[in-house]
C-alpha cells in the first residue's frame, strides 16, 4: 500500500465518515454555534442602535443645553443692562435732588445773608441817627448857652431860610 496514492475505497469511507461527520456537526454543533453567532450579533446590533440613540439624546441634550446658555446669557445681559439703567438713574435723581438742596441752601444763606445786612444798616443807621442826635444836641447846647448866642442863631436861620 502506498500512501501517496489513495485507494477507491479509501477515499469513499472518507467521504462517507466526513458527510456523516458534517451532519453531526451541523446538528449538533453548528446550529447552537450559529445560534449564538446570531443572538452576539443581535446584541452588537441593539448595543450599536442603543449607542447611536444615545449620541443622538445626547446631541439633543447638547443643543438644548446651549439654547438654555444662550438664554441665561441673553437674561444675564438684560440684567446687566437694566442694573446699570437704574445706577444711572438713580446717580442722576441724586444728583438733582443734591443740586436742588444746595440751590435752597445757598438761596436761604443769600436770604439770611441780606436780612442780616439789612439788620446791620438799620442798626447803623440807629446808631448815626442817635449819635448825630447827641452831637447836634451837644454843639446846640454850646451854641445856644447864652441868650445873646439864642438871638444870633435865630437871626441867621432866619437869613438862610430867605436865601434860599
Amino acid at each position: 500500500m502506498d500512501l501517496i496514492t489513495p485507494e477507491i475505497g479509501l477515499l469513499f469511507w472518507q467521504t462517507i465518515v466526513f458527510l456523516i461527520l458534517m451532519l453531526i456537526l451541523a446538528k449538533f454543533a453548528w446550529k447552537p454555534i450559529l445560534g449564538a453567532v446570531r443572538t452576539r450579533e443581535e446584541s452588537i446590533n441593539e448595543a450599536l442602535a442603543s449607542a447611536e440613540d444615545a449620541r443622538k439624546e445626547m446631541q439633543n441634550l447638547k443643543a438644548d443645553n446651549e439654547k438654555l446658555l444662550q438664554q441665561a446669557r441673553a437674561e444675564r445681559d438684560e440684567i446687566l443692562k437694566e442694573a446699570r439703567q437704574l445706577k444711572e438713574k438713580m446717580i442722576a435723581e441724586a444728583e438733582g435732588e443734591a443740586q436742588k438742596k444746595a440751590d435752597t441752601i445757598v438761596a436761604k444763606a443769600k436770604e439770611s445773608i441780606e436780612m442780616e445786612k439789612r439788620a446791620a444798616m438799620a442798626d447803623i443807621k440807629n446808631q448815626v441817627a442817635t449819635l448825630s442826635i447827641e452831637i447836634a444836641e451837644k454843639v446846640i447846647g454850646k451854641e445856644l448857652s447864652t441868650e445873646e448866642k439864642q438871638h444870633q442863631m435865630i437871626d441867621k436861620m432866619l437869613n438862610d431860610a430867605t436865601l434860599n
